[in-house]
């Protein structure tokens, strides 16, 4: 992404390209293809991209067989004047603007789906239903008895902090132009059809060049329901510091969802930044890396969760 910058390209030529990098590299196995295999064992693939000038977002969710989900979103704003694409019809979509359709599948995915399929689909994102699904496959049907109550811990289901992530990236040109921009392949073992929140404009990322950027990580199922990055965004607009911002969306995460895996980084429109993360077993600091004409490379940050 840095060096698109340099050599002259736009801030969403490098948010494209580098969240486009890690769907090439398979970043974390929790980016681009062979990752993160749903229910029926097919790695489906959500992205966003964001014009902090315009507001133009443009976005796909549920992608199937194309393997460059960034490169698919921004052509949602650059061909359509929609902002969110999803399924087989967004693959459809970019074929027509020229993708190719692949196999999103690999023999590591396929291991993974075998490997749960043999644990009884343990664990699994399913509640109140028949048969119980702490202990079999399905198909599930709805129980006849409800339980009402949310379940907001994530550990509860046995699932692992590790088991989904996101590329975030935020991107302030020289002339203070902010993009913004995520893709993650989701939550693995999802029913299918589950969309998170990398891309959901506010949710995942949000860019506005007259106040900043922000992007998130984490448990998306429940991070959206509270638009961390507009939220954070809307902070620093306020005159909050970017550290701060970040940290006031997790602890209004915290109070609803106490246990919950999440991350938000945040820079503001004078290039100031910071992150912050939500402090769990397993999960008590947060890496990120930065780039700057300070900096002769991209550096690792770290940050103690709250």
């Amino acid at each position: 992404a840095w060096r698109v910058l340099q050599m002259g390209g736009s801030e969403l030529d490098a948010v494209e390209k580098g969240c486009g990098q890690c769907e090439i590299d398979q970043c974390d196995g929790s980016v681009g293809y062979g990752g993160s295999p749903d229910e029926s064992g097919e790695t489906t693939l959500d992205a966003m991209i964001m014009d902090g000038n315009t507001m133009e977002v443009g976005a796909v969710a549920d992608l199937r067989h194309v393997k460059n989900a960034i490169g698919v979103a921004r052509k949602v704003i650059e061909h359509t004047k929609h902002t969110l694409l999803v399924g087989e019809s967004a693959s459809l979509f970019a074929v027509r603007m020229g993708f190719p359709y692949e196999e999103l599948t690999t023999q590591k995915s396929l291991s993974v789906y075998s490997r749960w399929l043999n644990q009884s689909c343990q664990p699994n994102y399913w509640k109140n239903v028949v048969p119980d699904s702490s202990k079999s496959c399905g198909p599930y049907k709805k129980a006849e008895k409800v339980i009402c109550e949310e379940d907001w811990t994530i550990s509860q289901r046995r699932i692992s902090v590790h088991n989904h992530d996101t590329i975030g990236m935020i991107v302030i040109g020289e002339s203070g132009t902010i993009a913004s921009g995520t893709s993650t392949n989701g939550a693995v073992h999802k029913i299918p059809g589950r969309v998170g929140d990398s891309p959901i404009a506010g949710a995942g990322a949000y860019a506005d060049s007259t106040a900043g950027g922000a992007a998130a990580t984490g448990d998306g199922d429940i991070m959206m329901r509270f638009l961390p990055s507009y939220q954070a965004v809307e902070y620093m607009r306020m005159g909050t510091d970017p550290t701060v911002a970040c940290q006031k969306v997790i602890s209004r995460i915290q109070k609803y969802a106490p246990k919950f895996f999440g991350g938000v980084i945040c820079a503001n429109a004078t290039g100031s930044y910071g992150a912050a993360c939500n402090k769990i077993p397993g999960f008590t600091q947060f890496h990120f890396m930065v780039y700057s004409p300070l900096l002769s490379r991209a550096t690792e940050q770290v940050v103690d969760c709250i």
